[in-house]
């Protein structure tokens, strides 16, 4: 029900996360650029720093520091021990801390000793944008399914283990912003496939009962398009003679086998596919939206798909 109640655009962090391969960044691409669009001062983040989030903007690679790479649109890369020398400098307010030099082996060391320490590096960044109300909007193309929990989990873990002081405090501010739903939401990416659609409800288990971040949508990508109803494939079966092709051949002077094989192929993927769907939709508690993004037959991504991505989850957010 809360999901429901609160727009997916509406919140103010987003985490977008899904089995790799099905289009997460394309589709935390778009969702930035369609909250930017919006009017909305808009910040993505890639967190993966071995990324590509910059290809479907078509701008230079992107780096920790922000830098606005379209009008109302800010982008940046995490980078841990940048951002706990940033943390440090504004916590701790000491100016030798920007000069104390590589905290790398520093922080390996902690993280190493302290499970979850990266986590809340890297979680606590994004949060501190949305606290600090930087920006209206923050889109996160996050880790893969395998380590999102994970990161969301930390703050409440140490929250949980450490009851006085400034860790406490830290986290605890950390948790009223993961935890509104208002506020946060994580939006899982798909395919209608067997195994991504399997871990998409296998993630959305584990969000529930690990952590308390609200999921704010499902979204399947390349869902392919119902071009023909069952009165044409009635039509096509017919003609699918030998007969019917070479009157086929002679209407059209040339080959159609071809098409016809063409069309089979695309009602039995289309149907093939809707299964998983309708497994997903049974599966999905009706109160969380379950939004729909064509099939792109694009060879490459970049800023038209981005576009065409966006313009469709408009139309699926009622916009």
């Amino acid at each position: 029900m809360r999901s429901r109640l609160v727009d997916l655009l509406e919140r103010k962090l987003i985490f977008v996360t899904g089995k790799g391969g099905v289009g997460k960044s394309a589709i935390a691409a778009a969702l930035a650029w369609l909250g930017a669009a919006r009017g909305k001062k808009t910040l993505v983040c890639e967190v993966d720093a071995k990324g590509n989030l910059s290809d479907f903007f078509e701008t230079d690679p992107i780096h920790f520091q922000e830098r606005e790479i379209a009008p109302r649109l800010w982008a940046m890369s995490m980078d841990t021990e940048a951002s706990l020398k940033q943390y440090l400098s504004l916590q701790l307010r000491v100016p030798l801390v920007a000069r104390i030099g590589p905290l790398s082996s520093m922080f390996d060391f902690v993280a190493s000793a302290a499970p979850g320490v990266r986590e809340i590096v890297t979680v606590g960044k994004l949060c501190w944008e949305v606290k600090e109300k930087h920006y209206d909007l923050v889109v996160v193309d996050s880790s893969a399914t395998g380590h999102i929990v994970s990161q969301l989990s930390a703050p409440q873990a140490i929250n949980q283990l450490v009851q006085v002081g400034l860790v406490r405090q830290q986290t605890g501010w950390m948790l009223d912003i993961l935890e509104d739903p208002a506020t946060t939401g994580v939006a899982v990416v798909t395919t209608p496939a067997e195994m991504p659609v399997s871990e998409t409800l296998e993630l959305t288990e584990r969000l529930h009962a690990e952590t308390n971040v609200d999921l704010a949508a499902v979204i399947v990508n390349r869902v392919l398009p119902e071009l023909f109803g069952r009165g044409e494939e009635e039509v096509f079966e017919r003609l699918d003679s030998p007969e019917g092709r070479q009157r086929l051949d002679e209407i059209l002077q040339g080959p159609t086998e071809p098409l016809l094989d063409a069309a089979r192929l695309t009602v039995t993927m289309r149907r093939s596919r809707t299964e998983h769907l309708e497994r997903l939709r049974e599966a999905i508690d009706p109160a969380i939206p379950l939004l729909y993004v064509p099939y792109l037959f694009f060879r490459s991504h970049g800023l038209r798909a981005t576009h065409q991505m966006a313009d469709a989850l408009s139309a699926e957010l009622g916009y």
